[in-house]
């Protein structure tokens, strides 16, 4: 890849964020003229979003970083539709309140990591409900649908992998990338927008609107995508054998958030630190080259930084100081999840196995029988050895017990006046 002159581009070169680009050379002689502003649309989905999301979010924290104006496109338009890329089947419909709801959600993770505000280089939030709701769809149509090629539209892989699996997609689906080529013309003409950046899956949705805005508005505009990311295993970002790694904290503990970092695979470490930290690279290589147990430290390196930028410092130091006490001390922090019970609930003995499923240990009581079967589930550090074993009141010595699933997942279970 050439070598870039401006300053976004050669971090998100350096650092490892870039798959494809419209026009790279002609793209950092723009950025390097001064601040331009850039977008990246985010449907409202859900109250918060994952790490899935979180390189995305990394970028426009590095455009504001190097002197451009972030602009987080939120689709309260779109999200009524369901972008198809990626998926099987359409999207459950959603409500406007949910998706309104889901908005304010999603904006407390975005006041983490970019400065909103009116000057030259702050981020912006803008919502594509603001103009696509009002569109005339007959106008639209005739205005902007005779830019576009079905022919060119089967050949995107949102679409070609659906009807390649036999999966249903619908016509409003198919409207959805329309729609998202509509929103990049409709931000250059409004604050003079010229880069939208996304996941490799949004490729052909974003060279969609670099072309529609050739074609109807005569400016040249520009694409970036970086790679999906997998793990060394091959396995997607964002979920695990619990679910969904969550950047609110009212969906997940910073703890749990802490510790999803502080596990990753020895051959991620130094890749997540170059994507998901701001930490200098000749450090990065420095921590990504330790090997054996020294690894160990690197990887709390890693879940420090990436806690710190998500729930602050002081959340980062009280998850390491629960982990060390957790794990080297065999004690109990005080970050640990808590679930509480009544003597009244207990009063008839609380099954081990509706316990764990409670503490967000297992998802299910053949996950627990399974776990205590692998000789997996603890009881302050003592194996249970019984799937139909309940506990009494009497069990909670000092008023809590530790329940552990395996050597890295932790809860507490705490009996309540």
């Amino acid at each position: 890849m050439t070598a870039t002159k401006s300053e976004f581009l050669n971090v998100l070169q350096t650092r490892g964020f870039i798959q494809d680009c419209t026009d790279l050379e002609g793209l950092d002689e723009a950025m390097k003229d001064g601040p331009i502003s850039a977008y990246i649309g985010f449907d409202c989905t859900a109250t918060s979003l994952h790490v899935g999301s979180l390189l995305p979010i990394m970028m426009l924290r590095w455009l504001q970083r190097t002197g451009h104006k972030p602009i987080v496109l939120m689709g309260g338009g779109t999200t009524k539709i369901g972008d198809p890329s990626g998926k099987d089947e359409a999207r459950k419909l959603i409500t406007p309140e949910i998706i309104a709801d889901n908005m304010a959600g999603i904006r407390k993770v975005f006041d983490k990591y970019v400065t909103f505000g009116e000057g030259k280089t702050d981020a912006l939030m803008v919502n594509n409900d603001d103009w696509l709701s009002g569109l005339n769809y007959i106008e639209f149509l005739r205005d902007y649908g005779r830019h576009f090629s079905i022919n060119r539209m089967l050949t995107f892989d949102s679409v070609k992998l659906r009807l390649e699996r036999e999966q249903p997609l619908s016509f409003l689906e198919f409207n959805y990338m329309l729609l998202q080529a509509y929103d990049f013309m409709e931000l250059n003409r409004r604050h003079g927008t010229l880069l939208q950046m996304g996941g490799s899956d949004q490729w052909g949705n974003i060279v969609n609107g670099v072309d529609l805005t050739r074609r109807v508005a005569g400016n040249t505009v520009f694409g970036l995508t970086v790679p999906l990311l997998t793990t060394a295993d091959g396995k997607k970002m964002g979920k695990t054998a619990q679910g969904a790694v969550w950047l609110n904290e009212d969906m997940l503990s910073p703890y749990d958030f802490w510790q999803f970092w502080r596990n990753t695979a020895d051959a991620d470490v130094e890749r997540f630190l170059r994507l998901f930290t701001e930490i200098e690279l000749d450090e990065v290589a420095r921590l990504g080259a330790l090997q054996g147990s020294e690894i160990n430290e690197a990887k709390i390196v890693l879940a420090n930084a990436i806690t710190t930028l998500c729930h602050g410092a002081a959340a980062a130091a009280s998850a390491e100081k629960t982990a060390r006490e957790v794990f080297e001390a065999g004690g109990v922090g005080g970050d640990l999840p808590v679930v509480g019970f009544s003597e009244a609930e207990i009063a008839d003995g609380l099954s081990v196995v509706q316990l764990f499923v409670k503490a967000g240990l297992a998802k299910s009581g053949k996950e627990v029988k399974r776990l205590i079967s692998e000789n997996g589930a603890r009881i302050d550090d003592e194996a249970v050895t019984d799937p139909a074993m309940k506990l009494q009141a009497s069990d909670f010595g000092s008023g809590q017990l530790k329940l552990s699933a395996g050597k890295k997942r932790h809860a507490l279970a705490r009996l309540e006046d």
